[in-house]
């Protein structure tokens, strides 16, 4: 099938291309020519097609969706851990060009084929809001209110396509962390006791390979989330994976107390019909040491002063407070 995957060489995009690649699709790669996409991009060599152009650019969007069967639509600029580190919160009216406008370039270039693609497009379970004063789970027909300008474009998205006249599905995804190391201040503007649902990149990109081939979810809005066994506090995603890294969990006031837009989501139907639900943060923290490597020994080696640098990014923890060096930070040992 000849499929176009538009943001392919970010966290979710590039675990979608690899689920492509690997059942031989034809795939049509669209994203911005920058130095860290063409390194990726030759990893793939002859099994991709590349076409290197902007969504704010309709003639770059046009020759993209030329010839397609399915558009998945990843592009997006989000909130926080950011590989660009340009955020949406930051700057939301670059970020609505690329979001909504991008969008609606990409809609109105396949309106305009004589055989137009059907369109997957990724949208989150931040379009819900604050909701941890609700008995979890979300559902699908929960209604949207959308906090952040981010999840304000995913709302305006999902209503274009819907409205399209396009063969169109929706999928809103939960809590998908990268596969690399990046501290992010951002983290610390969850509150630990906030619900939140992991889902592994790599099940997502089964989420969506698997999608294509299924003729019974066109037409809906699915929830994709990591399933009852992905279903964490925040404290129990920062703690584990601080552990892992060999830091250790930071204190309560580094965090916000203000509550953030997610939460635990029912999956149940999407599972059913996909069957992508694999990993949890456990996978996933293993997966993570493998990558980090020696950098690991390093952290651990060099721990009260990681420590400290980290809890310097958050706005929240206590002015003038500092974590004393313990004793053993001058023997530099590293213990694994």
């Amino acid at each position: 099938m000849n499929v176009l995957l538009t943001g392919p060489f970010g966290n979710i995009g590039l675990s979608t291309l690899q689920q492509l690649v690997t059942r031989g699709h034809q795939v049509r790669c669209f994203d911005l020519k920058t130095p860290a996409n063409l390194r990726v991009a030759r990893r793939f060599g002859n099994a991709i097609d590349v076409v290197w152009g902007d969504l704010r650019r309709p003639a770059d969007v046009a020759a993209a969706v030329e010839g397609q069967e399915v558009v998945i639509h990843l592009a997006f600029i989000i909130p926080k851990l950011s590989a660009t580190g340009r955020e949406s919160e930051s700057r939301p009216d670059w970020a609505w060009q690329i979001n909504v406008g991008g969008t609606r370039n990409l809609l109105e270039s396949m309106r305009a084929l004589p055989n137009p693609p059907k369109i997957i497009f990724t949208s989150s379970y931040h379009v819900y809001g604050r909701t941890q004063h609700q008995l979890p789970p979300r559902l699908v027909t929960d209604p949207v209110r959308p906090v952040e300008h981010y999840s304000h474009h995913k709302v305006l998205c999902e209503q274009m396509v819907r409205g399209s006249g396009l063969t169109w599905t929706v999928f809103r995804l939960s809590a998908t962390l990268p596969l690399r190391l990046q501290m992010d201040p951002g983290m610390f503007d969850v509150p630990l006791n906030n619900r939140m649902e992991f889902t592994h990149t790599r099940d997502v990109g089964l989420a969506l390979a698997n999608a294509i081939e299924c003729d019974r979810l066109w037409g809906k809005t699915w929830l994709i989330g990591g399933g009852l066994n992905c279903q964490y506090t925040y404290r129990e995603i920062v703690s584990r994976s601080l552990e892992a890294m060999g830091l250790g969990m930071l204190p309560d006031e580094a965090f916000t107390n203000i509550p953030f837009a997610t939460d635990w989501i029912d999956t149940v139907q999407s599972q059913q019909l996909l069957n992508y639900q694999r990993f949890d943060l456990g996978d996933y923290l293993v997966e993570m040491k493998k990558i980090l490597g020696w950098r690991i020994r390093f952290v651990r080696l060099f721990r009260p002063w990681v420590r400290r640098w980290l809890l310097r990014k958050s706005p929240y923890f206590q002015q003038g407070h500092v974590e004393p060096i313990p004793p053993e930070a001058a023997s530099a040992q590293v213990h694994i």
